[in-house]
């Protein structure tokens, strides 16, 4: 599920290119896009949601801002929210129009193909738009790139300790911050409870690090023939050992060490044990292993539920959801959407205000609870929606995302040009894992490739 938020591109499958939804008009959402939102939101599913009334605190502007004192027009771009959000967004923005006489607010509607590509043409001109809904990998790209107006003196101190660090710091360079995060993902860890039982485990007492998940899955494979689970070989394996991906300077690759060696050839070892499938399986293929039975877990976000219900209305009755074990690092990935400020922009302080508005703890809070997300912001895990249990699935999984925020850390914490480094080392960890490459030779080609894409940021 990782590799599908952190992408995002699953959000165009169902939308003609640059296709515009405006905030006033709204035509009516294919299948294939409800499901797409489905899948970047996360979505826990609880049944709880539907909370259509917008509780933004006492002071529903951003603190310290004030009226502006001229008329400003901001355009707010966003990635497949309408029209399943529509109502709830529009009374946001109009609470904001109101409590700012002065501004306001267009909000218009892209799939991600085409936010992307509108945002690559205009980003830095005059015509970009002034607050735009961009994934972290996508923010850094544009960020480190110069694209993006930096926020250190737009947004105050209280803003900036309101979200949970390990997302909030995802797009700071250099010090300086480039994106507030919006709503979330943690991945949990699900388990078939019959082949956990059937290899005389307890899923009462659920593995808390990876090694403990190893063990089980060995057992599991012995007992049962069925293997532990299937992933995708991506960069992400290395620093949720503890392996850095960059340097303190993030000036050059620092993954081609024995440390990320011994990370490698374990996973060699543990597809070679069948803990993990040797394939570099996508999201939609890890549904297929887990609903038919033949790995016992799976490492996802919370809307892996809608798939496999609907596949393995069985299998699905018989998972439990934990949260997910531990690497040496301590971690756990969160995937996360941000508003970000173009360069470009008429107006940053204003559009800068809109943003921490739309991202504060009242409005996350009640986003999340619409939309089955989880918050970036600290204040709003301590609402009882991310604590109470009916137990069901959905409901142990929202728990077990919630729990996890507090060691969450985004993949692409701090990283320039996440999406090229991301893809160089990915594409070496395959050719070894899967294909017999050397692990010294592949980890030295991938370091010289990112140190490449490093220097031409």
């Amino acid at each position: 599920m990782v590799n599908q938020f952190r992408k995002n591109s699953d959000l165009a499958s169902a939308a003609p290119y640059f296709e515009k939804k405006s905030r006033r008009t709204v035509r009516m959402a294919s299948a294939g896009a409800l499901t797409a939102i489905m899948l970047v939101t996360a979505a826990c599913g609880d049944g709880n949601g539907g909370n259509a009334n917008v509780n933004t605190g006492t002071s529903p502007a951003p603190s310290g801002s004030t009226p502006p004192a001229k008329e400003v027009k901001l355009e707010f771009w966003t990635i497949s929210l309408q029209p399943t959000f529509t109502e709830l967004l529009n009374k946001m923005i109009d609470q904001y129009e109101t409590a700012n006489p002065g501004v306001t607010v267009d909000w218009n509607d892209y799939p991600y193909d085409g936010i992307q590509a509108k945002l690559l043409a205009t980003a830095g001109g005059k015509n970009a738009p002034d607050v735009v809904n961009l994934n972290t990998e996508f923010a850094s790209q544009l960020a480190t790139k110069g694209a993006l107006a930096d926020l250190s003196g737009l947004i105050s101190d209280e803003v900036k300790g309101s979200f949970f660090p390990g997302i909030y710091d995802a797009t700071v360079f250099d010090g300086k911050p480039y994106a507030l995060p919006w709503y979330t993902g943690t991945q949990v860890l699900y388990m078939n409870k019959k082949l956990v039982e059937k290899a005389g485990l307890d899923p009462a007492n659920p593995p808390k690090t990876k090694e403990e998940l190893y063990e089980w899955s060995r057992q599991i494979k012995e007992k049962t023939g069925a293997s532990g689970y299937a992933t995708q070989f991506g960069a992400n394996q290395l620093p949720m050992e503890g392996v850095p991906i960059l340097d303190e300077a993030r000036q050059s690759a620092a993954f081609n060490t024995d440390a990320g060696v011994a990370v490698v050839e374990q996973l060699i070892k543990l597809v070679k044990e069948g803990v993990i499938i040797k394939e570099d399986a996508k999201f939609q293929k890890q549904v297929e292993y887990f609903a038919s039975e033949q790995v016992a877990f799976q490492l996802s976000g919370p809307s892996f539920i809608n798939q496999l219900k609907t596949s393995a209305p069985a299998v699905y009755s018989n998972t439990i959801a934990v949260p997910l074990p531990t690497g040496k690092a301590d971690l756990r990935y969160s995937n996360s959407m941000n508003l970000v400020v173009p360069k470009g922009s008429e107006d940053q302080q204003a559009a800068a205000d809109f943003a921490a508005f739309m991202t504060n703890a009242d409005n996350q809070t009640v986003f999340s609870k619409e939309a089955n997300t989880l918050p970036s912001t600290k204040k709003s895990i301590e609402d009882p929606f991310f604590t109470q249990s009916d137990n069901t699935l959905e409901s142990q999984a929202k728990i077990a995302s919630a729990q996890s925020l507090d060691k969450a850390q985004e993949y692409y914490l701090g990283i320039p040009a996440a999406g090229d480094v991301n893809s160089a080392i990915s594409r070496e960890l395959q050719k070894i894992i899967l294909n017999g490459a050397d692990v010294k030779a592949g980890l030295a080609a991938a370091a010289a490739e990112v140190n490449e894409k490093i220097a031409t940021k």
